[in-house]
């Protein structure tokens, strides 16, 4: 009996760690709970370089958090492609109420996440970012899960990028701590981590451990994740992201 309830007292505490940082963000108002999806802001942050002034190429990369209550407990990233001389970006994304979810279409690039303003991960441009463009066209179409969306644990938006990104050389990067659904390995349970410089061995995005050079340490318990930064010191928990040194963005021009 004893044992019994010491291990049920370890999940309750487990638990309530996990869920902390989310219900913090939702009692402090950090993140919009309310509102309709219609309404709510979708305008350019003004972090993409406009078509008409900047002919070289261009791949970016976008997190901002999800619409309404999700958004304390995670992120949606998504891709956003111009060739060349292009009069307009393209965006790569996994959207839940499509059908195939992968769309890529034209879009504003960097606009607000339906009340949620945008960050930026990632920058490529010239011959760099002209060399990904084909890749990260040809990789969307391949997909393996275009008809299935499950928000936890997966395969949801970040499920798709992390996948894009072990699809295309080059693209190599660490995925924020708060990106629900990137642990989620599409019926494998070891894989190099986003980022190649690390390994990572998960459970269907229910259970995963995490070493890398990039991304540190993280364990992820029932979906949501939380470890440590060892090459820019910094504490990653569930919800909240990072607490320390901040992540740079990656650039190649």
């Amino acid at each position: 009996m004893k044992t019994l309830f010491l291990w049920l007292l370890t999940c309750v505490l487990m638990l309530a760690l996990l869920l902390a940082g989310p219900a913090w963000l939702l009692l402090t108002d950090r993140v919009e709970s309310g509102g309709h999806w219609s309404s709510a802001n979708r305008d350019s942050a003004g972090l993409a370089p406009l078509p008409e002034a900047y002919a070289p190429a261009v791949v970016q990369v976008y997190a901002a958090r999800a619409f309404s209550w999700r958004g304390a407990f995670g992120v949606h990233i998504w891709i956003a492609t111009k060739a060349e001389g292009a009069p307009n970006y393209r965006l790569h994304q996994v959207l839940s109420w499509r059908r195939p979810t992968v769309v890529s279409a034209s879009d504003t690039p960097d606009r607000a996440w339906f009340g949620q303003a945008p960050t930026l991960l990632a920058d490529y441009r010239g011959s760099q970012a002209a060399r990904l463009i084909p890749l990260i066209e040809d990789a969307a179409t391949r997909y393996p899960q275009v008809n299935l969306y499950r928000v936890w644990p997966g395969p949801n938006s970040n499920s798709f990028i992390a996948w894009m990104v072990r699809q295309i050389d080059g693209l190599d990067m660490a995925l924020p701590v708060t990106a629900v659904g990137k642990d989620y390995l599409f019926g494998s349970w070891f894989a190099a981590t986003p980022s190649g410089t690390g390994y990572q061995f998960s459970l269907g995005g229910v259970f995963c451990v995490m070493f890398a050079w990039e991304e540190g340490v993280e364990l992820n318990l029932l979906g949501l994740s939380l470890g440590v930064d060892v090459l820019r010191p910094a504490l990653k928990l569930p919800g909240i992201g990072r607490i320390g040194m901040t992540r740079p963005v990656i650039r190649h021009e």
